[in-house]
């Protein structure tokens, strides 16, 4: 393993905690992967619900493009169609892929219904869509991820791009695990903003 593949898991390991520990992710799901060359390096099925993310580097997996597990403890998600459906089509300009269970992001997710940006740190963004209802974990909803992605292409090379799924959660392709992750948290707390700004009128 080369020096820049044992840093990335150690920052998956680290960046999976802390999507939990800032509730932008849950111990129902989630997902972090990054594609370098013709690898992803990926967290495991049950990351949430076994062990309340508190992964180690060793439980980060290698798998391949056809999401063939090449090493790591632990089993290849279920979500891992729609990382490979992204992290195929968009890179090099996208490089990491986030879907996370935000508690403010999952009322939209829940609702059906796209979130308008309303700070400047989020306009960027645009508003973020609504997908089609698809079965979680299936080939369908990759595509439909993709699909949702797919009209705003030129935004990941500046920052990221996203969609939610309804009933289901965030889905974020960034050009690097860093603004990934920053950007998850600012399309979280857009729609925290949305959410409590009732007693002023509304945003939206």
């Amino acid at each position: 393993m080369t020096e820049e593949i044992r840093l990335l898991k150690h920052k998956i390991a680290a960046y999976a905690k802390e999507l939990y520990d800032r509730h932008l992710t849950d111990s129902a799901g989630g997902n972090i992967s990054v594609r370098i060359d013709d690898k992803l390096y990926m967290t495991p099925r049950y990351g949430g619900s076994w062990y309340h993310w508190n992964l180690s580097p060793e439980q980060i997996l290698t798998i391949d493009l056809e999401g063939n597990k090449l090493g790591g403890d632990g089993d290849v998600s279920r979500e891992a169609k729609a990382h490979l459906a992204l992290l195929k089509e968009f890179y090099p300009d996208g490089t990491a892929v986030i879907h996370a269970h935000s508690r403010h992001t999952l009322v939209f997710c829940a609702a059906a219904k796209d979130m308008p940006p309303v700070l400047h740190c989020t306009a960027k963004f645009g508003t973020i869509p609504a997908i089609p209802d698809e079965k979680a974990h299936s080939k369908e909803l990759a595509d439909a991820v993709a699909d949702g992605i797919r009209p705003q292409k030129e935004k990941i090379a500046k920052g990221a791009a996203a969609v939610m799924a309804p009933k289901h959660g965030l889905f974020l392709i960034s050009k690097d695990l860093d603004t990934a992750f920053d950007s998850v948290e600012r399309i979280d707390t857009n729609a925290y903003m949305i959410l409590n700004s009732g007693a002023l009128g509304g945003l939206i």
